[in-house]
């Protein structure tokens, strides 16, 4: 087996000045490449219901969005402020919300090879960078308008960032101070962004006490410092957040991940890409931490096999992981798969730990292949036209209605369904294949309530409002439980209304009805 497998840890020597330079230019490289992965095809999908919460509160005037945020979603604030701004600039179309998404995992990517780098060497830096661009996880989250992709790039810049702060010796104890601040203010960043990111603070106590350079213990104290002010500036959302606790409530209806299907569905997606990254993590585990493969092979050479920098690693992938899985068993319903999008560059640097492991350089080749082969069919079916959420297919049903439906027509949505899902949303998303249509059962716009979606009244209530119309465009969800049992049918037919014709999109049934 020796003949196989060679330690890929050897530690370099520190990187000359140049060197950091010349690197710099590899990640800014390595970057673009994880922004172009993440970006192409990106506009295909229709919006979904979270992508709807995300457009619909970043649209909102910034008095109404503060007042929603304090009762709904105050997690999610920064990224909604964000947003706000960036609409503003660049519109509300799937491309432009999701290119700040995409943006961000450009950034992630570059940060993952030079956190690679710091930790390992050039090599798997190389390889861990282009690993993370193609993870499923990425790829779906570079795709999409919410907070994931942004807490990634976050927490990997903040990771770099300590790094730097426990192996470098500042010239003065001004920059040691300014340095402890920028973390604070990063972490506090991170956390205000997606608060889960505190579950990174024992794994960046581990990395502060296994690799510093300095006195062990003046680091963990100014890193505790550093945690305790990141902490205390970001109180306010962590507290808003419990208070709005409630609002995940919905996990407690889904069946609870098991430890096989998390260690599948995080980043990977299909067992067969999981099988090859937990073989891939296993061979970088082998080469670090048994002795007969030290040294081995063309990484042969002096240096130490960095055994405290893949524990770090290690903890980054298992401990958020583990905390949230027991916590949705023993205490409350706290996890999902995306919510673990935070560690996918430690998965990321650990296969490529794995692939630079082996020898010779063709067989790292062909893995690497093998990897963008696995990952390739979720890549194109997240970016085929009904990817998200089990098929949403609101911006198909719109065109269907820009291009049929009249001024005056009246339009009413399903409401069986839970809020998310309900094909009002389109409405928002995709307004102007609603212009001049009269929305029946709305009752009050979501921007002038404190939640995130509009008030309704129930169709039997508001079918007087169909006085004077002549044709009725029905949204129904496919399976809704008015769409089995007839119900808005029923009051249409009541109000004197017969079907002209009815088809199913993906999951939207659209009917059309007239007097």
């Amino acid at each position: 087996m020796t003949t196989l497998l060679a330690s890929p840890l050897v530690e370099a020597p520190e990187p000359t000045r140049h060197g950091r330079r010349g690197f710099a230019a590899t990640a800014a490289l390595l970057g673009l490449v994880g922004f172009l992965v993440s970006v192409a095809g990106s506009w295909q999908p229709s919006y979904w219901g979270d992508e709807a919460a995300s457009v619909l509160s970043a649209e909102r005037s910034l008095p109404s969005l503060f007042r929603m945020l304090g009762t709904v979603d105050a997690v999610h604030g920064v990224y909604y402020l964000l947003l706000h701004g960036w609409i503003d600039v660049f519109g509300a179309s799937e491309f432009a919300t999701r290119l700040l998404s995409a943006l961000s995992i450009g950034a992630a990517t570059a940060g993952t090879a030079v956190l690679a780098r710091m930790l390992v060497n050039p090599r798997v830096a190389l390889f861990a960078a282009l690993v993370f661009a193609v993870l499923p996880r990425v790829t779906y989250m570079g795709a999409e308008a919410r907070s994931t992709a942004l807490a990634t790039m976050v927490a990997v810049w903040c990771t770099v960032l300590l790094v730097h702060i426990v192996r470098s010796k500042p010239s003065t104890s001004t920059l040691t101070v300014a340095l402890w601040a920028g973390y604070a203010v990063l972490l506090a960043s991170g956390i205000a962004v997606f608060v889960y990111i505190a579950l990174l603070v024992p794994v960046h106590a581990l990395l502060a006490t296994l690799l510093t350079r300095h006195s062990r213990r003046v680091t963990v104290l100014a890193w505790a410092g550093g945690v305790g002010a990141a902490l205390a500036v970001a109180s306010p959302i962590i507290i808003l957040a419990h208070t709005q606790r409630d609002q995940i409530a919905f996990l407690a209806r889904r069946a609870q991940a098991s430890p096989l299907d998390a260690a599948v569905q995080q980043w990977f997606g299909t067992p067969a890409l999981a099988a090859l990254a937990w073989l891939l993590i296993a061979v970088g585990c082998l080469t670090a931490f048994v002795p007969r493969f030290h040294g081995v092979g063309v990484n042969a050479g002096p240096g130490r096999a960095p055994r405290g920098e893949l524990v770090v690693l290690l903890a980054w992938l298992v401990v958020p992981s583990t905390a949230l899985l027991i916590g949705t068993h023993l205490i409350t319903p706290m996890y999902a798969y995306r919510y673990l999008s935070i560690c996918a560059p430690a998965a990321a640097i650990l296969m490529a730990v794995g692939i630079v492991g082996l020898r010779p350089f063709w067989a790292r080749a062909t893995t690497l292949l093998l990897v963008v082969a696995l990952a390739a069919p979720g890549y194109l079916a997240q970016r085929s036209d009904f990817a998200k959420d089990h098929g949403s297919d609101w911006r198909q049903t719109a065109d269907i209605l820009r291009a049929e439906a009249r001024p005056r027509d009246a339009v009413v949505f399903d409401e069986s369904t839970r809020p998310s899902r309900r094909p009002r949303l389109a409405g928002h998303l995709y307004p102007a294949a609603f212009v001049g249509l009269n929305d029946i059962t709305r009752d009050e716009s979501f921007e002038n309530t404190d939640g995130l979606w509009d008030r309704t009244l129930p169709l039997e209530v508001a079918a007087f409002r169909l006085a004077g119309t002549d044709r009725v465009w029905l949204l129904q969800n496919v399976g809704s439980r008015k769409t089995v049992t007839g119900t808005d049918l029923a009051v249409l037919r009541e109000a004197g209304f017969s079907v002209v014709s009815s088809r199913t999109i993906n999951r939207t049934i659209l009917i059309e009805m007239t007097r």
